[in-house]
């Protein structure tokens, strides 16, 4: 019948990209892209692993022959409270930071060395001088 080869031929456009707030955070995600979708694989370069927040803004990429496996790609960057300059590379959560930049190397938080916290490394190696 004429309808149904007409609506094989009519497929829906989609955008290869979108944008949308995380509804189940973590990894797979939901995603409020219009209509929620869950069970959404999330993907970072090699070597980083993130697992995007609730409320979060994130960026979809969707991929397949009819675009139908979408996967969380990124998130909006968002204000940090100062002034990145070119090249400067900030990661951040749950209040602890590592800044990189022109001047060397920022960290805010809690640092451990093979589970063991800086401050008592440095304490054993100063003892260990000492004696």
């Amino acid at each position: 019948m004429w309808t149904s080869r007409r609506s094989a031929q009519e497929k829906q456009h989609m955008a290869s990209a979108d944008c949308g707030r995380v509804t189940l955070e973590g990894d797979p995600a939901g995603v409020y892209l219009g209509g929620e979708r869950r069970w959404m694989p999330v993907y970072s370069p090699g070597g980083y692993f993130w697992k995007p927040a609730k409320d979060e803004q994130v960026a979809v990429l969707h991929m397949g022959a009819e675009q139908e496996a979408p996967g969380v790609v990124g998130r909006v960057q968002d204000e940090t409270g100062e002034e990145l300059e070119v090249g400067d590379v900030l990661i951040s959560g749950n209040g602890t930071r590592l800044l990189l930049n022109r001047w060397g190397l920022d960290v805010t938080g809690e640092m451990t060395i093979n589970g063991k916290k800086l401050e008592d490394l440095i304490r054993e190696l100063i003892e260990e001088i000492m004696n």
